[in-house]
């Protein structure tokens, strides 16, 4: 099982809406709700999921998922 940053798939959101937030070989990339990407840095990557660890965004939920190392797109 490999257990690297691109073996995830980090998901935030609320009842009404999912961002997803995967690692890919060009780096960081947040696809919004609507479907959007945007590439990211790491650092922002933290910044979005650490309010939400700590408890400051209070409705958000988060889950993290591990994905086989053959499939190309993420799961959500």
């Amino acid at each position: 099982m490999k257990l690297t940053n691109d073996s995830y798939v980090i998901l935030i959101g609320t009842k009404n809406f999912t961002e997803r937030y995967y690692r890919d070989k060009a780096g960081w990339l947040k696809v919004s709700a609507r479907g959007r990407k945007f590439r990211m840095t790491a650092e922002q990557v933290l910044n979005h999921i650490l309010p939400a660890l700590a408890g400051i965004k209070r409705n958000l939920i988060i889950k993290v998922k591990h994905r086989a190392a053959a499939q190309s797109r993420p799961t959500a």
